[in-house]
């Protein structure tokens, strides 16, 4: 496999979601060090995720009375503002002319675990995107300390029901070990008392507004990893994140979401050196330029969600002008991923979990009716006997298998039926 093709392919495909067409045959002209660049420096604007009008989540306030004529009219609102901002984030994803702070809000979306299925409010969730998109590849520190006063996150993992008659151990738990240390880095004692720490806070559930009730709080020292203090949520926060644990832990969740989900982070891996200040744009760029990028061995598996957009960039459509939202999000609900809907604290799966033959016709079902929505402009322009070769390019393709390959010459006249065998391919359902 080609080493220059290669590394230019994961670089679109894995902090972004995949090139637009001709992207990737440019790139192979600009070579891999300025492509590399282009795609991990964010540019002070964009003008087509600007173009992206934002949807009006407001607070719907208390749910009206169960009968009442309120109801109905109530449900609904909510269920269109959940449709719109799930709409437009993939809008966002779709049309960002540089994918990488999109990819990041969309990691740490799966880092911060939180569904809207239990909040039901559209507000908090949508104010919890916002604080990523601020902190996507900014300071973790102050990031951890924005995501404690985070409303969506507070009431997803029960914190306003911690006090301190009643400390609530899901927060102080999951802050450990799914968010900043990770697993088997602390102690069920650390757990009691990080727990008694987090006390006081209250949450508006229909706006996410968070507010700290000090008789509620446990204003007692706490011992924590072997220091005893009386913390509060940005002090421990800042304990937290300066820990040597933590810069280990970010390294290991990078790894596994961008990297490889099958083999292990090495011992040596320049994103763990480059995280020990807490710099996360320093850590992904440092990412990107790891000799792993071209090691054919780390292949990943996209997720339902970045093998959509991908294609959406590919066919040049806009996900919420497709024929409909609705059938649009049944076919993620089928594939097992819908934006603001993980299935639980610990997010997505990875990998193989992504396989199945199950998901295989999902897929392709899908993928026809994307097709049929495109005027496949990209592919026509391709003229027949380079159809097979440049159709790479025009995926950000390293290269085909001869397998594929074959599958694709029987489809050599029939746009439609080439364009979804080459979709539907292990190639590109796999970043090589």
């Amino acid at each position: 496999m080609n080493a220059k093709r290669l590394e230019i392919s994961r670089l679109f495909h894995r902090f972004g979601f995949g090139p637009r067409p001709g992207e990737y045959a440019n790139a192979l002209k600009d070579g891999v060090e300025i492509t590399r660049m282009r795609l991990t420096t964010v540019p002070e604007n964009s003008s087509a995720v600007s173009a992206v009008v934002e949807p009006e989540i407001t607070d719907l306030g208390k749910r009206p009375e169960a009968n009442s004529p309120e109801v109905v009219p109530y449900a609904i609102a909510m269920r269109a503002q959940a449709q719109q901002m799930g709409l437009w984030w993939l809008d966002m994803m779709a049309l960002s002319e540089h994918g990488l702070t999109e990819r990041m809000v969309w990691f740490w979306h799966g880092h911060w675990a939180t569904s809207i299925q239990k909040l039901n409010y559209a507000l908090p969730m949508f104010k919890q995107n916002k604080t990523f998109r601020t902190y996507a590849l900014g300071d973790f520190k102050s990031f951890t300390k924005a995501m404690l006063n985070d409303g969506a996150l507070q009431f997803w993992l029960d914190g306003q029901d911690s006090t301190v008659k009643a400390p609530n151990e899901n927060l102080g738990r999951e802050l450990m070990e799914l968010f900043v240390l990770g697993v088997n880095r602390y102690t069920e004692d650390d757990v009691k008392a990080i727990s008694r720490a987090l006390t006081g806070y209250q949450v508006t559930r229909s706006n996410g507004v968070v507010t700290i009730t000090q008789n509620r709080r446990d204003l007692n020292p706490v011992t924590l990893l072997g220091t005893t203090a009386v913390f509060t949520g940005d002090s421990l926060s800042e304990f937290l994140v300066a820990r040597e644990d933590c810069g280990i832990f970010i390294a290991e969740r990078l790894w596994y979401r961008f990297i490889s989900s099958s083999e292990d982070m090495p011992t040596v891996f320049s994103a763990k050196k480059a995280f020990v200040g807490r710099d996360i744009s320093a850590t992904v760029q440092a990412m990107a330029s790891d000799a792993v990028m071209k090691d054919p061995l780390y292949a990943m598996v996209k997720s339902p969600v970045e093998w959509f957009i991908s294609a959406c960039r590919a066919l040049e459509l806009t996900p919420s002008k497709l024929q409909s939202s609705t059938q649009l999000l049944s076919y993620l609900d089928k594939l097992g991923q819908v934006p603001f809907n993980p299935p639980n604290v610990g997010g997505w799966p990875a990998g193989e979990a992504w396989l199945s033959s199950a998901t295989a016709q999902y897929r392709l079902a899908f993928a026809a009716w994307l097709i049929k929505q495109s005027s496949l402009s990209a592919l026509n322009q391709i003229p027949k006997e380079l159809r097979v070769l440049k159709s790479a390019d025009w995926l950000g393709i390293p290269e085909w298998s001869s397998r594929t390959q074959s599958a694709l010459r029987s489809a050599i006249d029939d746009p439609a039926q080439f364009a979804l065998l080459a979709l539907c391919s292990p190639e590109y359902i796999v970043s090589a």
